[in-house]
């Protein structure tokens, strides 16, 4: 299965490896390197990348490549779905995972990796199990190591290892129990540039902070769950009950945990939250271009878009660009010739405006195209897709939950053509 990990930052630095069967040298990386160069952003290096005796597979997240190296054929979702698990431990471990703090917890890391694969096939991937055999690290817990010369290494073997639900451990108790479910989704879209819609999609995710005394049965319905499509489950769900009667039945982790994934493909029920009103244009003899974009909201029931980030890259031919925004900074690199306009909320009764003029090389002939306009926003107490939780109902314990649902919508990759 997986033979080795490779950790490599933005620069091209291997930073941290990690071998379970056997070692493999770095040089195998240099296939990963010459994908690397390929590729003109950090997301389009492909996935999977085959090499003469090796696959490299890889995810990047938090500006570091998460690379596996195998040697015999495997599903390629087995092993990305697996890196995506270690990026998660780490997030959930550490607070966040990034170069410095990696390097920093560098014992944690080799001593959590080590339990996640046991000669090379995935062994404990829930982040409750883990916490038991290895503890996470805290201020107290380093001093005492460093003095004692122990590890953050539990004593014994995780309670949930050992139960027909090995997500959740045994004996758990609060004094509040709560339960809070977020329901994320990312709209991706390109605009033509009539403002039509050439395709858009949305990517969904439950969240789920669950903190709850004993062994809590939780089932949680929707108004529309025949929205969903191509849904993926943690394993604490019970597929039958949700094929039957479209309801999640569930016994929970305790903590944080992704409860489900999925995914909203028609066209017709993908609603475009924001629109974009653009006049940029060249002239073939004068040395002088205009640029005028408005952003406005559009089907968003009401609710405010805030966190409103423009961001273009201009044609080489711009020198430079005089703009006034009618709200928020911008700015433009005439180096990188990316013109960037930060606008925060979006007030409907007061458009926001970018207007002005480019400078243009002298004598240089107009561009073949006009550049297109990517957006960053996000929505408060919606989900773009119209899915709602019907309720969440608790079985199995005497206590009475307090429970809380939040909705959110924010762009993912939005592109406006010009």
């Amino acid at each position: 299965m997986i033979h080795s990990l490779f950790l490599i930052n933005s620069s091209g630095d291997i930073f941290l490896e990690k071998h379970w069967k056997s070692v493999v040298s770095r040089s195998v990386c240099d296939y990963f390197f010459e994908a690397q160069e390929r590729a003109t952003e950090a997301e389009n290096v492909p996935p999977v990348i085959p090499t003469p005796h090796h696959y490299l597979l890889s995810v990047y997240r938090h500006k570091i490549f998460f690379v596996a190296v195998i040697q015999t054929e495997v599903p390629p979702l087995f092993v990305i779905e697996f890196l995506h698990r270690v990026v998660d431990t780490f997030q959930d471990y550490f607070g966040v995972c990034s170069e410095p703090v990696i390097k920093d917890n560098v014992v944690v890391v080799y001593e959590v990796l080590e339990e996640m694969l046991d000669n090379g096939f995935p062994l404990a991937t829930e982040s409750n199990i883990l916490k038991e055999l290895i503890k996470p690290p805290t201020i107290l817990r380093t001093v005492v190591n460093t003095i004692t010369g122990s590890t953050n290494v539990g004593d014994q073997l995780p309670t949930g290892q050992l139960s027909v639900v090995p997500w959740r451990r045994t004996g758990v108790k609060y004094t509040n129990n709560e339960a809070y479910f977020d329901v994320i989704e990312e709209i991706d879209a390109i605009i033509d540039k009539s403002g039509s819609t050439i395709t858009a999609e949305i990517q969904g995710v439950i969240d789920a902070c669950v903190k709850l005394t004993g062994m809590p049965d939780l089932t949680l319905s929707f108004m529309n769950p025949r929205l969903l499509d191509d849904v993926s489950f943690h394993p604490c769900v019970r597929f039958k009950r949700w094929e039957s009667e479209r309801i999640l039945s569930f016994i929970p982790p305790d903590g944080n945990f992704r409860l489900l994934s999925y995914h909203v493909s028609a066209q017709n029920l993908v609603a475009i939250p924001v629109y974009v009103k653009h006049n940029i244009s060249f002239r073939d003899s004068s040395s002088l271009g205009r640029f005028e974009i408005t952003v406005g909201p559009k089907q968003t029931m009401g609710k405010t878009i805030e966190g409103v980030i423009v961001t273009s890259q201009m044609p080489k031919g711009v020198l430079n660009m005089s703009l006034t925004p009618s709200q928020g900074t911008h700015t433009f690199d005439p180096v990188t010739k990316m013109l960037s306009w930060d606008i925060g909320k979006i007030n409907p009764q007061k458009l926001p405006s970018l207007k002005g003029t480019m400078s243009l090389q002298a004598g240089a002939s107009k561009p073949d195209e006009n550049p297109t306009i990517n957006l960053q926003f996000k929505i408060q107490q919606l989900a773009i897709s119209g899915l709602k939780v019907n309720r969440l109902d608790m079985y199995g314990e005497k206590y009475k939950p307090f429970k809380g649902i939040k909705y959110m919508t924010k762009a993912g990759k939005f592109q406006v053509r010009t």
